[in-house]
């Protein structure tokens, strides 16, 4: 038995009783998963601060349900660890907590500050003055919708990288800010800023021209979006030598075709370019950066979603380019017969697309089909099936089916029949078993089994079952000498 991970498992049990919850305290395995309960009293909060153990009071400075009067006491903590996660999850937190930490001589705790929405503006503005260019870059990052006289303040900081994180090209926060129209000439000839300044501004052809060479590709990409390049320049660029510059080019309602398909067979060529990672041959440095950037290209390529195509989506319908279909797929004006094409696309982007802006179109077997071959370009653990829950009839017939993949879903059904939960319970994949250790249905006996699961992730999840007996509990903290 993996005993460990099964303790951290009971630390997240529902069902665990106060008096095992207690017996937990000791444990210094894990990462003090206990003290992120949402049901602990206050006497047991005072108990884990007067152990005051790293992990323990770490992950109840983490507990969103911590009373605030424990938030204060733990602001005084002497761990800035500690502080830091106070901030990250003080959602609701009184001001009082916010003023107290505000001076708080630890970068991070600022910084964790500046990140917060949840800080009063009043005191979030004192953050630009901050003498740590770490903490006045990061407010730059996450508060986009700072005041004026802030963001100027951020704009025209003396630190480079204050300055680059309030003009950018990303920020954590949506919506992205605008600048002040007066402060453009000068956030353009900045090279930190430079890049995320030209999508704010009207551009010259002589402004773009020395733009169309500039050595930051970060620059050229955004030219390449720009509504007033050229088509001289347009094309120029559409042969950068960075892939990620050109498809920008690629995405542009007035790229010729021609050269659309060009990018297009340059970023997912025929025949893939060899891996330096798995080549004989010992890659430089050079060989590497340029692979994954072609990578991040091919990303970015198909993860591109048109507004021009979605608002105008007809002609796009049957584009060899699925973010072109895809694009199309979003416009929720599309006739019966082309929403039912997209549905069938030979790509699961376009599939899904499609799906989540033609609900009513998406019967049973539409939703398993998409959901069967939905293959995200990122990892992510979202599928289509969580958006489009699969009926009980359809989930117990997949409780056989050769894709582990699916049978994972099978216990999603609250009411599944106890032979079928058995049957997942010693299924040869892991994360079927995984998935069905949680659930409300399983026998003890084969509950108990999965305690001792090869796979530490099985055995936790059926630690956390709720169904699993106090006596067991018992039993398993006495075993960890609990």
């Amino acid at each position: 038995m993996h005993l460990d991970t099964v303790v951290q498992g009971l630390a997240r049990n529902a069902a665990l009783p106060p008096e095992l919850v207690r017996r937990l305290f000791p444990y210094r395995g894990g990462f003090g998963d206990v003290a992120g309960r949402p049901d602990l009293t206050d006497d047991m909060i005072a108990e884990i601060i007067a152990i005051d153990d790293d992990w323990l009071t770490h992950a109840l400075a983490l507990n969103r349900g911590l009373p605030a009067a424990f938030r204060m006491r733990l602001a005084g903590h002497p761990d800035p660890g500690v502080r830091t996660a106070l901030v990250a999850a003080a959602d609701d937190a009184p001001r009082e907590l916010f003023e107290r930490l505000l001076p708080d001589p630890d970068v991070r705790v600022r910084e964790e500050l500046a990140q917060s929405d949840a800080v009063p503006a009043d005191l979030r503005t004192r953050l630009a003055a901050d003498p740590e260019p770490a903490v006045r870059a990061t407010l730059a990052q996450w508060w986009t919708q700072a005041p004026e006289p802030v963001r100027r303040l951020l704009l025209t900081d003396p630190e480079d990288t204050v300055r680059a994180g309030a003009c950018a090209t990303y920020y954590r926060r949506l919506p992205h800010p605008v600048p002040p129209a007066d402060l453009l000439p000068a956030l353009l000839a900045d090279p930190v800023t430079r890049a995320g300044a030209i999508r704010h501004c009207t551009l010259d052809a002589g402004t773009a021209r020395l733009l169309a060479v500039d050595p930051d590709d970060g620059v050229r990409r955004e030219l390449a979006d720009h509504p007033d390049l050229s088509p001289s320049l347009r094309d120029m660029l559409a042969g950068d030598p960075s892939l990620r510059v050109a498809v920008r080019v690629f995405a542009r309602q007035d790229t010729p075709e021609p050269t659309r398909t060009a990018i297009h067979a340059r970023i997912v060529p025929d025949v893939p370019a060899a891996d330096p990672l798995t080549d004989p041959g010992t890659p430089d440095d050079d060989m590497l950066d340029r692979h994954l950037l072609n990578a991040l290209a091919a990303v970015e390529l198909s993860t591109l979603r048109l507004p021009w195509v979605t608002a105008d989506p007809l002609p796009y319908v049957d584009s060899p380019y699925a973010c072109f279909r895809a694009s199309a797929a979003l416009s929720g004006r599309l006739p019966a017969p082309v929403v039912t094409r997209l549905l069938n696309d030979e790509e699961s982007s376009v599939r899904t697309a499609m799906a989540l802006h033609a609900r009513d179109r998406v019967d049973p077997a539409t939703a398993e089909r998409v959901d069967r071959g939905y293959r995200p370009v990122k990892r992510t653990r979202w599928r289509p099936a969580d958006e489009f829950p699969l009926t009980p009839h359809v989930l117990r017939r997949l409780a056989t089916d050769p894709d582990p993949r699916m049978r994972q879903l099978v216990p999603r059904d609250e009411d599944l029949p106890v032979e079928l939960v058995r049957l997942l319970a010693g299924d040869p994949h892991r994360t079927v078993r995984r998935a069905v250790a949680a659930h409300p249905r399983l026998p003890l006996p084969d509950l108990t089994r999965l305690l001792a699961d090869p796979s530490e992730s099985v055995a936790a999840a059926a630690a956390a079952n709720p169904v699993l007996p106090a006596g067991h509990m018992r039993h398993l903290l006495a075993l960890a000498g609990l």
